[in-house]
């Protein structure tokens, strides 16, 4: 998901929003007092220093985290960046996930809105946790100075211990808790300088991983509730098909099933189980009427697109004159890709407890839109958005599926409440089936290329026409779409870094197609990145050019992009002959960089391809620059799952429509990467001292361009589709 970017923020602007978190601790009452040592909070009497932290008696620290853990880090690296300026004892740091509440915990790079998204977790939070961090130390030695009555700056702080060296006082962080909550927060406080940082960018342990194998962590999946009842919901076939009618009565004779109701996106069958819903749902007699519903396959939306691409859409960039350089040509290069629509396929399907009570109503789940879905939820049951209570729990992936701008499976659940009048909580869940053809997908695309090389050899012009659907338009984020053009449709391909005298970049957006899109994993970049490297190549195989050498004689004016591009050129040894494969087989090395969510990643792999056009990735060289890397072992786990997703999705990703419906229902249809396909990733931090920026998605857009052009030095094919097809790559 992609957000816009804020920057130079104050410190007292970090601080807004810091202070104000009531002194003690309690937990919905579900829960307690079993789930307390579950989920590993402190018995002890807990103070709070303001809201991202509470210190206890029994010295246990706990960082109150703004932003959903979904298997990025988030924890991890957050608790980091205000343990650092707190000078906590890593040991004693705990995570636990923030109410819905974006007066205190807001995204700062998106507003008044809370939620987690566009890589944004760490950098936003950056300036803020320091400050956090910083602030309660200063308390903390305020109190002792108090106490022990010598002056504040005489103390020091190291790993949860304050002391005082002439009179070798020493206190632990708990036994100065209650004192030192009550002291006056301060705005102002000096932060670390970086030479100093003890946690930050060294390795911690993270913080989730734990509880994820012991079983103490809490998903959506291990709430049960008095009373709760278990929802699955019978979805139209077809986008736009109306329920004219349907028989719940086989049903109702399932066992375990206890109501059958229709609600706005289906029929939702309750149960005292999963399994029991699922049959009840099998059993349902349906009457879709389909007359308007839509009925295109994908192979005629792209017949579509391809048509639109022959005439000229909105202009996302114009530099220089295009249409004059081709005018002047000596040369001209073409190409066309195509893209295709793809699920997010997390490991945890989408899900969601709803429980209507007297103050409004309670709402457990993996998290990832807090402020949207509050006020989605307070339009469902007519109440106030305030009134939405929301426990983030653990979320098991999401590549962007749960910040989903309507709200849908939420909504839903809301819905299935509402329609049995309250009377009990309910757990919504979809199975895979149900997540796989119930959308939201990456939108399909299709991108023409032009590029003129004038008379002297140098690249002289460039054309890009992209056709796709919008993701921003209809949604709470459209002010993102400027004069007809969605911003994360042309991303990556309006802000291309290469310094092409003449360009222009156009957008068509079709109207038409009803199939519903969202943000997946890198957004826009995750095509536009594939179409302009891997045509790039092919330039630089029509110009006699290096690629790296083409690429960085074009990034003059981006050193950030040419640094990066250089570590991983050396790391992969590009200089050097790649090594000969097997007989019978072909081998190349390929190279991307991008830029995304502010972060520079280059990649270069080495594939091998048998005589049937059977690809393998043997190794990939990543070389990135994210700013300072607040936990390395993370960045380095991140860019490393971005190579595998990203790869999936090359090798295998496609969600395709038959008569519009999606023919992919399980992995079965929609592979996904094996662990014996997994590429060697080596990854190469850029030392920086800039703040942190976006890791969780910029690994992802150059590894299939990468690959492609790898597979292009192979064989002399650079593929203009995804993904892959062996039967078009064999010898």
């Amino acid at each position: 998901m992609n957000a816009p970017a804020i920057e130079n923020l104050s410190r007292r602007g970090f601080l807004q929003g810091v202070g104000g978190l009531t002194l003690g601790f309690c937990i919905s009452a579900p829960f307690a007092p079993a789930a307390l040592a579950r989920i590993g909070v402190s018995p002890a009497p807990t103070f709070g220093f303001n809201a991202f932290l509470r210190i206890a008696s029994d010295d246990s620290v706990t960082v109150i985290s703004k932003h959903l853990e979904m298997g990025q880090g988030t924890y991890t690296g957050l608790a980091t960046i205000l343990a650092e300026e707190l000078d906590a004892d890593w040991k004693t740091v705990r995570v636990e996930g923030a109410p819905a509440d974006a007066s205190r915990y807001n995204n700062l790079f998106w507003g008044p809105a809370q939620g987690t998204g566009g890589s944004t977790a760490i950098a936003n939070s950056w300036g803020q946790l320091r400050a956090a961090g910083a602030t309660a130390r200063a308390m903390l030695v305020a109190a002792a100075a108090k106490r022990w009555q010598v002056p504040g700056a005489e103390i020091t702080v190291r790993e949860g211990v304050v002391s005082h060296a002439a009179s070798k006082r020493k206190a632990r962080f708990g036994e100065l808790a209650e004192a030192a909550a009550q002291e006056k927060l301060l705005i102002d406080v000096a932060l670390k300088k970086p030479a100093d940082f003890r946690l930050v960018g060294r390795h911690a342990r993270r913080l989730d991983s734990a509880d994820k194998v012991n079983g103490k962590a809490l998903f959506t999946q291990d709430v049960q509730l008095p009373g709760m009842l278990v929802a699955v919901v019978a979805h139209a076939p077809r986008y736009g098909a109306v329920l004219r009618g349907f028989d719940a009565a086989a049903a109702k004779r399932v066992k375990g099933v206890v109501e059958v109701v229709q609600i706005p996106s289906g029929v939702a069958v309750l149960a005292a189980d999963t399994w029991s819903a699922k049959k009840g749902r099998d059993a349902l007699k349906l009457d879709w009427d389909e007359a308007r519903a839509f009925k295109l396959g994908t192979d005629e939306i792209l017949a579509k697109y391809k048509e639109l691409a022959k005439t000229p859409g909105l202009v996302a960039h114009t530099a220089g004159d295009a249409d004059a350089a081709f005018a002047k040509a000596a040369k001209v290069i073409r190409a066309g890709f195509d893209f295709p629509y793809l699920a997010h396929a997390a490991m945890e399907p989408m899900n969601c407890v709803v429980k209507r009570t007297a103050e409004g109503c309670e709402v457990w789940n993996g998290e990832q839109l807090h402020t949207g879905d509050q006020y989605a939820l307070a339009g469902v049951f007519g109440i106030k958005a305030e009134q939405v209570k929301i426990n983030m729990l653990y979320a098991g992936g999401s590549f962007g599926r749960r910040a989903n701008t309507k709200s849908d499976y939420v909504v839903e659940a809301a819905n299935i409440v509402k329609a049995i009048d309250g009377r009990a909580p309910v757990k919504l869940v979809w199975l895979r089936e149900d997540d796989m053809r119930g959308g939201y997908y990456r939108p399909l695309f299709h991108h023409a290329l032009e590029a003129a090389i004038d008379a002297e050899g140098r690249l002289a012009g460039w054309r890009h026409r992209l056709v796709g659907q919008s993701i921003l338009k209809g949604s709470p984020f459209e002010g993102m779409v400027k004069n007809g053009i969605d911003a994360v449709s042309v991303e990556g391909a309006a802000n291309l870094p290469y310094a092409i005298p003449n360009m222009r970049v156009d957008l068509h957006t079709p109207e038409d197609i009803p199939v519903p899109v969202l943000w997946w994993r890198s957004v826009g970049s995750s095509h536009t990145a594939y179409s302009t490297e891997v045509f790039l190549d092919q330039v630089a195989k029509a110009m006699g050019k290096d690629p790296v050498a083409l690429r960085l004689d074009l990034l003059g004016k981006h050193p950030r992009h040419a640094a990066v591009l250089r570590l991983a050129a050396e790391k992969a040894g590009w200089d050097k002959p790649l090594a000969a494969g097997k007989p019978g087989t072909r081998r190349g090395r390929g190279v991307a960089v991008h830029e995304s969510f502010r972060s520079c990643v280059a990649q270069v792999a080495e594939v091998t391809l048998a005589a049937d056009g059977t690809i393998k990735v043997d190794r990939v060289v990543c070389a990135v620059d994210c700013g300072i890397a607040v936990n390395p072992d993370n960045v380095r786990s991140q860019v490393e799952g971005a190579v595998g997703f990203a790869l999936s999705a090359a090798l295998y990703g496609e969600i395709a429509l038959k008569d519009g419906v999606v023919t992919a229902g399980n992995f079965d249809a929609y592979p996904i990467l094996r662990i014996n396909e997994m590429p060697r990733v080596e990854v190469h931090i850029l030392p920086s001292q800039a703040n942190p920026t976006g890791i969780g998605e910029p690994g992802v857009p150059p590894l299939a361009p990468a690959v492609a052009n790898a597979i292009g030095a192979a064989t002399g094919r650079f593929p203009g589709r995804l993904p892959f097809r062996s039967e078009e790559l064999k010898a």
